[in-house]
């Protein structure tokens, strides 16, 4: 009997998250190919999980890799790049060791306007805006949590310091 295509098929590896995240922490993880597949080994001693994951519905967007014992092979980070994730690598105390990932067509138009927003003082507009907005925002926050007069009493006159801000001139205008 063939596979009906209205049948939900449930997912293989609950352990990759709905953000596409798969963490492997241990010692002597291995990241390599076997037919096709992203092969995957992690634990420590004898609580080993092995994953595959075919080419094709397997939800990662980032393999995260916490240790620094084991190994992941080129063809493995070749079909990360080419089914569009990332690799990240970081040693047991957080910091990040090794990063790679997908790279996506460049707009050219984008980056000549980014860097011309500098010149022609957008970039100051720009960045005016975001910070009144995180300004008002962050008033907000402690007006409604921390519920402390004083402290929004502060936080109000840092926003009220927005339209001087606002009306300031680019320091290249000056």
């Amino acid at each position: 009997m063939a596979a009906s295509h209205t049948l939900s098929h449930s997912f293989a590896i609950p352990q990759i998250s709905k953000l596409g995240i798969l963490t492997l922490y241990g010692y002597g993880n291995r990241i390599n190919m076997q037919a096709g597949h992203l092969q995957i080994e992690d634990g420590i001693a004898e609580e080993r999980y092995k994953f595959r994951l075919p080419r094709v519905n397997h939800r990662l967007k980032r393999l995260v890799c916490i240790g620094d014992d084991g190994f992941i092979t080129l063809s493995a980070l070749t079909w990360l790049t080419e089914t569009g994730a990332s690799f990240v690598m970081l040693d047991r105390l957080g910091k990040v060791k090794v990063v790679t990932g997908p790279t996506a067509p460049s707009e050219a138009r984008l980056r000549r306007a980014q860097a011309l927003a500098v010149a022609t003082g957008t970039a100051v507009q720009i960045s005016q805006v975001l910070i009144s907005a995180k300004l008002a925002g962050q008033e907000t926050l402690v007006r409604e949590k921390v519920g402390n007069a004083s402290v929004g009493d502060l936080t109000s006159v840092a926003t009220q310091n927005r339209p001087m801000m606002a009306t300031s001139k680019p320091a290249n205008e000056n």
